[in-house]
C-alpha cells in the first residue's frame, strides 16, 4: 500500500518527475514526459504495478531533506549497524532521461536491499529484461530502460533485486536511463558528475530569486518545486505531477492534473514576476499565446504540455487506485467544458505581463481582441464554472466577474497603454456585467455574493472579488462575503471550494477536503479588508501543513490531518508565494487601482 500523500518527495528534470516515499520507494514516474504513461505506478495500485525501493535490509529510522536550495533529495537511515544515506535526483535532461540513486555509507556497515519492479503503461506491461554488457536492459514496445550499477543484480518473481552491504566511506550508485526503444542506446550519466551538475543548476537558478520578505526559505522551496513542474521545452507549467490522487479517500473524485490550466496563468505570472523570474514568466506568456491561438470559440480551459488540445479521458481499470480510490483517470474530459471565466483569466494574465513590462506584440493584441469579440457575445451564457462541475451549467458569479475583468483589462490597455480597440463598447460591456452581478449575484439579506444567480450557496472563488478589482476591499459587500465564506465553507480554518451537497452542484457523490489555494485566497482577502492578524495566523496554519520537505498537495483533510488530491500542486505553491509576498509588504499586482473609481461609481 502506498504511504500517505504527504509522505512523498519530488525529484525531476524539468520534463518529468518522480515521487519517492519515506520508505525509500520510488512509486511514481512517467517517462519521457510528465504526461506519458507511468513506468512506476505503485502509487495508484500495488507494488506489482511498478516501484523502485532502496533501503536498509533490516529497516531503520529515516530522516530526509533537500540538499540546500536544490531538488537533490537526501534520505538518511540510522540502523543498529550504522548510518547510510541515499541521494536521489534527476539531472536536467540531456541526451536522455536519467534517475540517479547513490547509496553512501556514513558509519558502520549497513546491509542494503533493492527491489526494482519495472512495469510500463501504468503497470500493465511487463518488459523483457536481459543483460546488456555491464547493464540490465528492459524493453517493451516503444519503451526501453537500462540500469547501471556495480551492485550485484539478479531476478526474482518478475523483479530485479540486489543485496549488498555499504560501509563507511563507500558509495554505490544506481543509474536508470530511459530512451524510446527504436533509438540508439544512450550513455548513462556519470553519477558523481551529474550530482555536481544538478546541484550547480539549482543553485544558479534559485540565485536569481529576489524575494527578501519574511519567509525566504519557504518561498525559495516553493519556487523550486514550481520550477520542477515546468516543462522546459515549451515553458508550460502543469497543475501537478500526478493523476487520480483522491479528493476523498475511496471516492470517485480523482482527476488527471498533468496538464496546463489557463486559469493558473495570472497567479503564476504574479508569483514569477514578483520574485525575479522574468524569463520563466515570458516563457509561460509565450506558451499561453501559442496554446490559445486560433478561433476564440475553441478556447479550452486546459491544454497539454506542448499546447495539445485533445486530452481524451479514459479509466485505467486494471489499477486499484490510491488506497482503493477508483476510478483512475488518464486524460481529462473537463478540457471540453465551457468555462467563461477562462477568457477573462487569459486576458487578465496577458494584462499582468503587459503591466510588468513584458513587451506586448501586435499579434498578441490581435488575439486578445478576438477573445474579447467572443466574450462580448457569450458572457451571458451559463457555464460549468471554474471548478469544472459535471452537473448542470449555471450562471456562476465568478465566471461573470472574470468576464468583467477581461473587458476591464482591455479598457485599461487602451487608456493606459494606447492600444487600439472599440473602448466604448468594452466599457459598456464592463458596466453591464458589473450591474448584473451586483443585482443577481448578491444576497442583500445575508450581505454576500453567491455561487450562482439565485443560489443560497457561497463559493470560495468569491474571495477573489477584491483581488481582481471588481469591488474595492473597503466595500462592505466584500467584508460580508468574506464573513459568509468563513461561516459556510471553513473547516478548522481551512476553506472548502464549495459545499458539494448543496443542490448536487457538481453532479458527483461524496465530498472533498479543504482546498489549499482557496485558503491562501482567504489570507489575501483578510489582509485586504484590514484583518491583518487573522490573515497572518491563517497563513502560518497553512505553512504548518507542508510536509517535511516543503510539498503541498491540492487539498487537506482537517479531520485526519492528511493531504488529499494531486501533489505537489502548483496552485497551492503559487498561492503560498503570492500570500508571502503580500504579507511581506509586496502587494500582488491587480487592476484594482485602475478600476477603483469605476467600482465606487457603480455601487
Amino acid at each position: 500500500m502506498p504511504g500517505p500523500i504527504e509522505d512523498y518527495a519530488l525529484i525531476g528534470d524539468l520534463q518529468s518527475a518522480a515521487l519517492i516515499g519515506r520508505d525509500g520507494s520510488l512509486d511514481w514516474l512517467c517517462l519521457p514526459r510528465f504526461d506519458s504513461a507511468a513506468c512506476f505506478a505503485a502509487l495508484l495500485g500495488e507494488e506489482s504495478c511498478g516501484q523502485w525501493r532502496i533501503a536498509p535490509a533490516g529497516g531503520g529510522t529515516a530522516t530526509r531533506r533537500y540538499r540546500g536550495d536544490t531538488l537533490v533529495l537526501e534520505t538518511e537511515w540510522r540502523t543498529p549497524g550504522g548510518v547510510v544515506r541515499v541521494v536521489d535526483f534527476m539531472p536536467p535532461r540531456g541526451e536522455a532521461a536519467d534517475v540517479v540513486r547513490i547509496v553512501e555509507g556514513l558509519s558502520g556497515a549497513v546491509p542494503m536491499h533493492m527491489d526494482l519492479v519495472l512495469r510500463f503503461d501504468y503497470g500493465r506491461v511487463v518488459p523483457w529484461v536481459r543483460r546488456q554488457g555491464p547493464d540490465l536492459g528492459a524493453t517493451a514496445g516503444p519503451d526501453a530502460v537500462w540500469l547501471r550499477t556495480d551492485a550485484p543484480l539478479h531476478g526474482r518473481d518478475r523483479a530485479t533485486v540486489s543485496d549488498f552491504t555499504v560501509r563507511e566511506g563507500q558509495r554505490v550508485p544506481f543509474v536508470l536511463t530511459y530512451q524510446v526503444s527504436h533509438l540508439p542506446r544512450p550513455e548513462p550519466v556519470d553519477p558523481v558528475k551529474a550530482l555536481a551538475d544538478t546541484e550547480r543548476y539549482w543553485h544558479e537558478w534559485i540565485g536569481r530569486c529576489d524575494y527578501d520578505g519574511r519567509w525566504p526559505d519557504t518561498v525559495r522551496r516553493s519556487l523550486i518545486l514550481l520550477k520542477a513542474l515546468t516543462y522546459a521545452p515549451t515553458g508550460g507549467i502543469l497543475a501537478a505531477a500526478t493523476t487520480s490522487l483522491p479528493e476523498q479517500i475511496g471516492g470517485p473524485r480523482n482527476w488527471d492534473y498533468r496538464y496546463c490550466w489557463l486559469r493558473d496563468a495570472t497567479f503564476t505570472l504574479q508569483a514569477l514576476l514578483g520574485t525575479g523570474y522574468v524569463a520563466e514568466a515570458k516563457a509561460w506568456r509565450e506558451w499561453l499565446l501559442r496554446a490559445v491561438a486560433g478561433d476564440p470559440a475553441d478556447l479550452q480551459i486546459m491544454y497539454g504540455l506542448d499546447g495539445t488540445r485533445r486530452l481524451p479521458e479514459y479509466t485505467a481499470d486494471w489499477l486499484s487506485g490510491y488506497r482503493g480510490s477508483r476510478p483512475v483517470r488518464i486524460g481529462n474530459a473537463a478540457a471540453g467544458q465551457l468555462q467563461l471565466d477562462v477568457w477573462g483569466e487569459v486576458l487578465d494574465g496577458l494584462h499582468t505581463a503587459r503591466e510588468s513590462g513584458i513587451a506586448a506584440t501586435d499579434a498578441g493584441w490581435d488575439l486578445q481582441r478576438a477573445l474579447l469579440d467572443f466574450l462580448e457575445g457569450e458572457w451571458r451564457q451559463p457555464d460549468n464554472g471554474l471548478w469544472e462541475v459535471r452537473g448542470d451549467r449555471r450562471q456562476f458569479v465568478h465566471s461573470k466577474v472574470m468576464a468583467w475583468a477581461g473587458f476591464d483589462r482591455a479598457v485599461t490597455a487602451v487608456e493606459r497603454r494606447g492600444l487600439d480597440g472599440p473602448v466604448d463598447r468594452w466599457r459598456s460591456a464592463r458596466d453591464e456585467i458589473h450591474a448584473e452581478v451586483c443585482a443577481k449575484g448578491f444576497d442583500a439579506d445575508r450581505n454576500t455574493f453567491t455561487q450562482s444567480y439565485g443560489s443560497p450557496a457561497v463559493d470560495a472563488s468569491l474571495l477573489l472579488i477584491p483581488r481582481v478589482g471588481f469591488l474595492p476591499a473597503a466595500d462592505p459587500r466584500v467584508a460580508g462575503t468574506v464573513d459568509a465564506v468563513q461561516q459556510d465553507l471553513c473547516r478548522d480554518g481551512f476553506v472548502l471550494r464549495y459545499r458539494p451537497e448543496h443542490d448536487n452542484v457538481d453532479g458527483l457523490p461524496g465530498t472533498e477536503g479543504a482546498f489549499l489555494a482557496c485558503t491562501f485566497w482567504l489570507v489575501d482577502a483578510l489582509h485586504a479588508i484590514g484583518r491583518r492578524d487573522d490573515a497572518e495566523q491563517s497563513f502560518e496554519r497553512l505553512l504548518s501543513l507542508r510536509n517535511d520537505v516543503g510539498l503541498l498537495s491540492e487539498e487537506y483533510d482537517p479531520e485526519s490531518g492528511h493531504h488529499l488530491g494531486n501533489t505537489p500542486q502548483a496552485f497551492s505553491l503559487v498561492g503560498l508565494v503570492n500570500s508571502a509576498r503580500l504579507l511581506s509588504g509586496t502587494p500582488t499586482q491587480t487592476s484594482a487601482d485602475s478600476t477603483a473609481q469605476h467600482t465606487r461609481r457603480s455601487r
